[in-house]
């Protein structure tokens, strides 16, 4: 064996070490942290909750302040994690990272997953009616291919 090929990035040995979990503040969004939470807990893997901020041309167009509304859900869902976090202190430890991308949500984990260098991405299932028909973002990662995908309802 080369130098290099014992340094060499592997994915899916013994367990996910990175899994990203999708994080947009709705009640399925909420429930697939946890539930990665958990995942990351049992196989001491680190927790990486992915905030993608919506790009909106449209409404920056009216004027509307769009950058400091979606900053704003940030900082709310990273205090909303940060608390989560305290209370369950001593109960479960849970290694976990907060990061925000920009851009379309499928997009956003796609990098997300590709630069934290996933093994595992975790979401809530859509609570859009319209994704029926022109598809979730759960069901464009699992098309993708490119990690083990969890929807969790």
């Amino acid at each position: 064996m080369t130098e290099q090929q014992r340094h060499q990035f592997e994915r899916g040995t013994d367990g996910p070490k990175v899994i990203v979990a999708g994080l947009d503040g709705s009640d399925s969004s909420l429930r697939a942290a946890a539930y990665a939470a958990g995942l990351a807990r049992r196989q001491n893997a680190l927790l990486a909750l992915v905030y993608v901020q919506p790009l909106m041309p449209a409404g920056a167009s009216l004027g509307v302040p769009v950058a400091g509304t979606t900053a704003e859900i940030a900082e709310d869902l990273m205090a909303e994690v940060r608390a989560a976090a305290e209370r369950t202190k001593g109960t479960f430890e849970v290694r976990w990272e907060f990061h925000t991308f920009r851009g379309d949500p499928y997009n956003g984990l796609v990098t997300a997953a590709d630069e934290l260098k996933a093994d595992a991405v975790v979401v809530g299932a859509s609570e859009s009616a319209g994704h029926r028909f022109i598809g979730s973002v759960a069901v464009r990662l699992v098309k993708a291919g490119r990690w083990p995908v969890t929807v969790v309802p």
